[in-house]
């Protein structure tokens, strides 16, 4: 087994164990997640801070839990970081050397700046690329901002407004409107930070992203990079303050979240408004990746290198390793698009859909052989998580769908995908591109073994090379577009 590291995040209501398996140097997956409502400062506001005897407990036992799962998948490092309950809590040192004698376990107390740095990293790393954005992690505790500019963390905050702590100070007392102007008065500590792009981290954002996708019925259940607009979003944060129980129910919040829900929709609806944000992007990543990149990339200044996307390596890794096919396909289907793409009207930025599709091509043999093209998409919709937007999922995915005689556009499914994908005259293009690479290297040549000369006025391809007897059989399989012609010569 490849390695593995557990990271464990205490927070002030939840606390949550990822176990990480590395399939290259900088590839991994998630192989188990983990989840236990401990509420460790529970009380703990009402009491100066200080954490109670109940919620420890609760926590030592997960613990103990949580490291016999690490073990299980034979973790080799186990990380433990402990955020805004432990940091406030003056009698800390009672819980940490308890845990540390029954468990053997250090925890790791980090300041509020270092936990906005963990999810900051994380979000700059496994989101999609951004100009500019803040990110924004509400806890039970504390709230943390970083601003992201052109992938690097700057300008760290943490203030303490957390789902739990304006809970028990305001909510529990019905002082709605003095929770309204405390955590007001908290925003005034941060600065202008120039972007109107939000990116939500923490189970409240989650949780709230969660519901108003079910509500819209959004075709793709991915939490990471959805996004929505923060006019839309603040009518229905609306919503959530005014309902019921039963409201809430409705409105798709699970139960487990009623008692903190309202407090950290707050504290949200707050932050959009100060900050003046436009565009919300959901975060499926925060201090637990954070933490796990952070020892990761430790050598490599805490960022992956140019062009790489550890969700496309890590499907190579484990599905790709049959022959070279699909990278010489990548290549191949490069040149054709560069030739191509004025002459079909492409957009440029496509190319690079058009890549990453070539390139996991036939990660579906390595289920089955037979109808690999669904195995492929279904692993690129399901596997494909970071470094990528909603529409580029859905897009590489589709590209991988294959029926003789059909356009990419015939094989949308019905009531799923479709609206995230480009129109159809791109979409059959592209698959075009995507299929006649494949066809043309048949007799698993070289790419660079394949000839192509363009004539940009009539639209004819002429493709020359040594091995193209299968290619010439198999054209017809395939469906070019209505202004293009193909020539084949040996």
């Amino acid at each position: 087994m490849a390695q593995c590291t557990a990271v464990i995040d205490i927070g002030s209501n939840s606390m949550r164990m990822a176990v990480f398996q590395k399939t290259s140097r900088f590839a991994f997956h998630i192989l188990h997640e983990v989840k236990s409502s401990v509420r460790l400062s529970e009380s703990a506001y009402k009491n100066g801070g200080n954490l109670q005897h109940e919620p420890m407990e609760r926590t030592s036992l997960a613990i103990g839990e949580f490291l016999s799962i690490a073990r299980s998948f034979g973790a080799r490092k186990i990380l433990c970081v402990a955020t805004s309950a432990l940091r406030d809590a003056p009698n800390a040192s009672v819980f940490l050397s308890r845990i540390k004698r029954e468990h053997s376990l250090s925890i790791k107390i980090i300041s509020g700046e270092k936990e906005a740095y963990l999810g900051g990293m994380a979000c700059a790393n496994l989101l999609p690329a951004m100009d500019e954005a803040i990110t924004v992690d509400v806890g039970g505790g504390s709230s943390e901002f970083a601003l992201l500019r052109n992938g690097k963390v700057e300008q760290l905050y943490s203030l303490n407004i957390g789902t739990v702590r304006i809970k028990e100070l305001f909510f529990d007392n019905d002082d709605i409107n003095g929770a309204t102007a405390y955590i007001d008065n908290a925003l005034k500590q941060l600065p202008d930070f120039g972007t109107t792009t939000l990116v939500g981290i923490g189970g409240t954002f989650r949780a709230l992203t969660r519901a108003l996708m079910k509500k819209e019925e959004y075709p793709l259940k991915k939490l990471h990079a959805y996004t929505s607009d923060a006019n839309d979003f603040l009518r229905f944060t609306s919503q959530i303050l005014g309902a019921s129980p039963k409201k809430l129910r409705s409105l798709f919040i699970k139960p487990d979240r009623f008692d903190t829900i309202k407090p950290g929709t707050l504290i949200l609806e707050r932050i959009i408004r100060h900050t003046q944000s436009q565009k919300l992007l959901c975060s499926g990543v925060g201090v637990r990746e954070g933490a796990f990149l952070s020892d990761l990339l430790r050598n490599n200044g805490d960022k992956f290198p140019a062009h790489y996307n550890p969700s496309v390596r890590y499907l190579l890794d484990t599905y790709g390793i049959h022959s070279d096919h699909a990278l010489q396909c990548s290549h191949l289907s490069k040149r054709i698009f560069d030739l191509l793409h004025l002459h079909l009207e492409i957009n440029p930025l496509y190319r690079h859909e058009l890549s990453v599709a070539a390139k996991l091509l036939s990660i579906g043999v390595g289920i089955r052989y037979y109808a690999y093209q669904r195995h492929s998409h279904y692993l690129a919709m399901s596997a494909l998580d970071y470094a990528l937007s909603h529409s580029q999922i859905a897009l590489i995915s589709h590209l991988l769908l294959f029926k003789k005689g059909n356009s990419s556009s015939d094989l949308i499914p019905k009531n799923s995908y479709g609206s995230l994908l480009p129109d159809e005259a791109t979409l059959d293009a592209l698959s075009a591109i995507l299929w006649l690479s494949h066809i043309l290297l048949a007799g698993r040549v070289n790419a660079s073994d394949i000839t192509l000369e363009m004539d940009p006025h009539s639209g004819l391809l002429i493709v020359g090379g040594k091995s193209l007897y299968l290619a010439r059989e198999q054209l017809k399989n395939i469906v070019l577009p209505p202004n293009f012609t193909l020539i084949l010569k040996d």
